[in-house]
């Protein structure tokens, strides 16, 4: 049997939630429901709008997981979103933490 590849890639709150919300809830377990619940609960914007944001910040340098990490926080000013980048091995400067917190602020 060959082997299938699979492709993975980061997604954010918001687009995981549009997929637990296609499944049929009767025949949903316990561990589906919980995690659309918390899905539910944390997304801060919807699928398309977090599909845009990631485009918008990708094209500003950020890697799809810096960009999903972002849009999944959602933080609201440059002080709390340095926690996230200060372990991405790579510094910002402040001009463009303002330009990412701006687009993130469309959302």
């Amino acid at each position: 049997m060959p082997e299938q590849k699979i492709n993975r890639r980061p997604i954010t709150i918001p687009e995981a939630k549009a997929v637990l919300e296609k499944i049929d809830l009767e025949r949903a377990d316990q561990i589906q429901k919980r995690t659309l619940d918390y899905l539910a609960k944390f997304a801060k914007s919807t699928p398309e709008r977090a599909v845009s944001l990631k485009k918008a910040l990708m094209e500003r340098g950020l890697t799809e997981e810096e960009a999903v990490e972002l849009i999944n926080v959602m933080p609201n000013s440059i002080e709390e979103m340095r926690v996230f980048t200060s372990g991405w091995k790579k510094l910002l400067p402040t001009e463009t933490l303002q330009d990412i917190l701006n687009i993130l602020k469309q959302g």
